[in-house]
């Protein structure tokens, strides 16, 4: 037996899997596009809530406008989808790109002034009902651009780390410019942020690789037809709903702690979590079909979730933090991975799209639902509800494998 150390050795094939996957044609040049063109996901809510709530002077004013923004996201998006399957990305690109910043700045000038909720709340939905939808053509292009499940399991796996990237890092970048400029600076640095990342997607030509069925036959209902695709749009809500129960009870937790401001450090840490946990996901080679992938990644993640009510110490919630979020990515990945093997060819697009709504809905009903349940009963029962849905959700993904459905294809290594 040679005398090379385990560990250093799995690692060396574990990292030259991705370096050999990278270097595959557009790949690296696709992923990073990826990352610098969804910038805005991790700044614009968070920027136009802060502005909001300093100009019109309350949070409650400031959140309902930004919930408007999200609702008409949700609503919206299986639209922007629709008309992307059927005459491609091209327009919808460059109409999004121009009336949602547009729609930004009238956020802005309208509460900057002093006009009437009414205005803010207009612009507000104007502004989510023509968001950019990089992050479905994204999406959409990994799954054209792979056939094998286990390829597109990978690209999923590392988009996932890339989001989790914007996440982290946009929310930073507006608070340094907040501290330093203020919310109006944040604000603004956010509508120049979607105006550049909209014109990089679109002159990087990134949508010449988008397969068109222009003709196909379509349904009313879309890919909502496939009832098996309905029942993962359903666990994905669920999912969701869990991570929105998550973004409220940490900075709940961290306050009754009295230490607000270290939040930040428990959200961080479950991000961190998040693209370990894909990171190490994209890179396994899995013999279990991705049906039963997702269900038991999710019923994972109840375990950590319940945890969270034995322990009171902080240093313990900055380790469960860490390890529930090793499960976010794998779940988000897996269930893309679904959403593309489900889904028909002619509807590609819409299904992500809808697959998008579902997960802000669900992040918007668990953000309601912790902040109704830390009020009224304290922080643990948030992260209790958490870990029962997320158990629920696991059975429920156990019917998505129907009799003929083919295990995941061990890659070569």
């Amino acid at each position: 037996m040679s005398g090379t150390p385990f560990g250093p050795f799995v690692l060396k094939h574990f990292f030259r899997q991705y370096v050999e996957f990278l270097r595959r044609p557009e790949v690296a040049r696709l992923m990073l596009l990826a990352l610098i063109s969804r910038m805005p996901v991790g700044m614009v809510a968070f920027s136009m809530l802060m502005f909001l709530r300093e100009k019109l002077g309350a949070f409650s004013l400031a959140g309902s406008a930004v919930g408007i923004y999200f609702v008409a996201m949700a609503v919206c998006a299986p639209i922007q989808g629709r008309v992307i399957d059927r005459v491609g990305p091209r327009g919808v690109l460059i109409v999004t790109g121009v009336v949602h910043p547009l729609a930004m700045l009238a956020v802005l000038l309208f509460a900057y002034y002093g006009f009437s909720f009414g205005y803010v709340a207009a612009a507000s939905a104007v502004c989510g009902a023509f968001a950019t939808p990089i992050i479905t053509l994204t999406r959409t292009l990994w799954r054209q651009r792979f056939d094998d499940e286990h390829d597109r399991r990978r690209a999923f796996a590392l988009d996932a780390v890339m989001l989790e990237l914007n996440f982290t890092l946009g929310p930073v970048i507006c608070a340094a410019v907040l501290a330093s400029a203020g919310a109006t600076w944040a604000f603004g640095l956010s509508i120049v942020v979607v105006v550049l990342a909209a014109a990089l997607f679109v002159v990087a030509r990134a949508t010449r690789h988008f397969k068109l069925e222009a003709h196909a036959e379509r349904h009313l209902f879309g890919p909502l037809t496939e009832r098996r695709l309905v029942l993962l749009f359903l666990a994905s809500f669920g999912l969701t709903t869990c991570f929105g129960l998550l973004e409220v009870g940490y900075p709940a937790y961290a306050t009754q702690m009295g230490v607000p401001a270290a939040a930040g450090l428990l959200l961080g840490m479950n991000a961190l979590g998040s693209a370990t946990g894909g990171a190490v996901y994209g890179g396994l080679h899995l013999r279990m079909s991705y049906e039963r992938q997702f269900a038991a990644v999710l019923a994972l993640m109840a375990v950590p979730l319940f945890m969270h009510l034995l322990f009171e110490a902080f240093a313990a919630w900055i380790a469960l933090a860490y390890v529930t979020g090793l499960l976010i990515a794998p779940a988000i990945a897996s269930q893309s991975v679904l959403v593309s093997r489900l889904a028909p060819s002619k509807y590609a697009a819409e299904a992500f799209t809808w697959s998008s709504t579902f997960i802000v809905a669900g992040l918007g009903t668990g953000m309601a639902v912790g902040g109704t349940l830390t009020e009224l009963a304290g922080v643990r029962p948030a992260f209790a509800t958490g870990g029962a849905i997320v158990c629920a959700m696991a059975l429920l993904a156990l019917l998505l494998r129907s009799p003929g459905t083919p295990r995941a294809a061990p890659a070569e290594a």
